[in-house]
């Protein structure tokens, strides 16, 4: 009896369906009973020619179209071994098999299939195994973003002849009927869960490329050095596909094998294994290299060596170029003269503006990046026109109010406050004493920034003829102090520079609080006018004179 229980269990567990039943019957899941009768463990005679029963280890068995007997070990071209049923529990045991979803009898029980039938330890450098998709949301018809991704989808939708199989395994893939993917030169091996319990092998075939093809191939990405990269980036370069190599299949080019029976070209089965396909190449364009015979490693190390090769050859291709070099003898020569220099390059009309310097918490501030380099760009172009430095002769303080007045704006933004407050902070000055030395500097540049500090007494002539100056433009009398001129009123003032220009400066009546305004002259009048030119000074008293 408890032989007889055996017989059942593996009768049951690789019991094949007949090779004439319709497609539709293979998804139906509800046995047929004329099936159940063939079927039947106790009439062993009645089985079907094809039927494993006959002899589980018989070659017939290990074909694409029949999985294996679990007892029987797998084969040196088999990626993965075929699942094997779970032993026989014995009748005293108290658990109890996991409910089916599939509907069962009592002479033909469902053998249990294992969660995955993958075998990733035996993966190597031509042989990777991939984990099973995620079913997929119905409304996401898509199985590649890539172009080469798209092109292996055209391929095996070119190449079916029957939409409906490819639309049922489009669904299959979607609802993540495929287990994990086995991937080795030539070939990709998965299997495949339909209504039945026992899953299908699947096989997907692919040309491998021969050695010419991948002279050429390895030729063409180490032609540029950003194909390397691409690649390593995961990213197959367009150029790579018009190289003269038939790197991705076209219509006809994948050969499918599924066992169920159905003969489909491609069956519903392996139509979804292509579709799960496309998603590793989408995303590694290596899974497409190995299925064409080459491995990652052994790809790049032999695009390694080529771009080593090709820049030695390059190297010793290249001429040495002459050493220019004079002799001992005529160098020391006394009467040996040298010839004259090149003429200098143009110098540029103005400097560049420096790139823009993005903030990283704990890194330099980028205002503080780009004042700097603003000031050297400007040093450096003044340097091309004169042959000097300017900022090396100032002092310390006159080189922060020339840092401060290079900044655009007149210290009302946070970023210029903060500015000024450094530069001050840095000289022993107030904020107040920057910003106006800052116009000070704007007005006159260092001259102009003397003139606001230094107070000197001016020879006579000059200074002595500004007075009539003013009183013939009907002004009254500027009273005189070194070498200022200051309104009765002390609203306005002119000071002389040692460049001999009047530089015009306001304060709030009644405050000696002077700060400088307008652009200087070379006149005292001019200079107030240029003050004023809308005639805000008439309550001085001023009237230009007449033509």
């Amino acid at each position: 009896m408890r032989v007889r229980d055996v017989q059942s269990l593996l009768a049951g567990a690789f019991m094949m369906p007949s090779s004439d039943a319709p497609d539709g019957d293979e998804d139906s899941g509800l046995p047929d009973p004329a099936d159940r009768s063939r079927r039947n463990p106790a009439s062993p005679s009645s089985a079907a020619p094809d039927d494993p029963r006959r002899d589980p280890a018989s070659p017939s068995s290990a074909t694409p179209d029949h999985p294996r007997h679990p007892s029987a070990p797998p084969t040196d071209g088999d990626p993965f071994p075929a699942p094997a049923s779970p032993p026989e529990s014995s009748p005293a045991s108290p658990s109890t098999p996991p409910p089916s979803p599939h509907p069962t009898n009592s002479t033909n029980p469902t053998p249990q299939v294992p969660r995955s039938m993958a075998a990733p330890s035996r993966d190597g450098e031509l042989r990777r195994t991939f984990p099973a998709f995620a079913a997929r949301p119905a409304d996401d018809t898509r199985f590649a973003e890539s172009w080469w991704g798209n092109a292996w989808v055209t391929a095996l939708e070119e190449g079916a002849l029957d939409v409906k199989r490819l639309a049922r395994g489009r669904g299959y893939a979607q609802e993540g009927h495929v287990d994990a993917i086995t991937v080795t030169p030539g070939l990709v091996l998965a299997y495949v869960r339909g209504s039945r319990p026992r899953p299908y092998r699947v096989q997907v075939r692919l040309r491998t490329l021969d050695d010419a093809d991948w002279t050429r191939f390895l030729d063409a990405v180490a032609e540029r050095p950003g194909h390397i990269a691409a690649l390593l980036d995961k990213e197959m370069p367009q150029y790579l596909a018009d190289c003269g190599v038939p790197l991705l299949p076209g219509p006809g080019d994948l050969d499918p094998h599924c066992s169920c029976p159905d003969r489909g070209h491609p069956c519903k089965h392996a139509a979804a294994l292509c579709y799960q396909t496309a998603r590793l190449l989408d995303a590694d364009p290596f899974v497409l290299l190995l299925l064409r015979g080459r491995g990652e490693r052994q790809l790049l190390d032999a695009l390694s060596r080529l771009s080593a090769a090709r820049a030695a050859r390059a190297a010793q291709e290249q001429q040495p170029a002459p050493v220019a070099g004079v002799r001992a003898t005529e160098a020391l020569d006394p009467e040996r003269r040298l010839p004259p220099l090149p003429a200098p390059l143009p110098v540029p009309p103005h400097p560049e503006q420096p790139p823009v310097y993005p903030a990283a918490p704990g890194g330099p501030d980028p205002f503080a990046l780009d004042q700097l380099a603003t000031d050297a760009a400007a040093r450096a172009h003044a340097m091309l026109g004169t042959g000097r430095d300017p900022v090396t002769e100032l002092t310390l303080w006159q080189d922060a109010v020339r840092l401060a007045a290079a900044r655009p704006g007149s210290g009302l933004t946070a970023a210029t406050r903060a500015l000024y407050a450094s530069l001050a902070a840095a000289t022993d000055r107030t904020p107040a004493d920057l910003a106006r030395a800052v116009a000070a500097w704007r007005q006159g540049g260092l001259e102009g920034l003397t003139v606001l500090e230094e107070p000197w007494d001016p020879p006579a002539g000059r200074f002595d003829r500004a007075r009539p100056l003013l009183l013939a433009a009907d002004l009254p009398a500027f009273r005189p102090w070194h070498n200022r001129l200051t309104h009765p009123r002390g609203h306005v003032q002119l000071r002389l520079g040692r460049d001999g220009l009047w530089y015009p400066y306001e304060s709030e009546p009644g405050h000696d609080d002077w700060w400088p305004r307008g652009t200087p002259d070379l006149d005292p009048v001019g200079a107030l006018t240029g003050l004023d030119p809308a005639g805000a000074l008439d309550d001085l008293g001023f009237a230009p004179p007449e033509a």
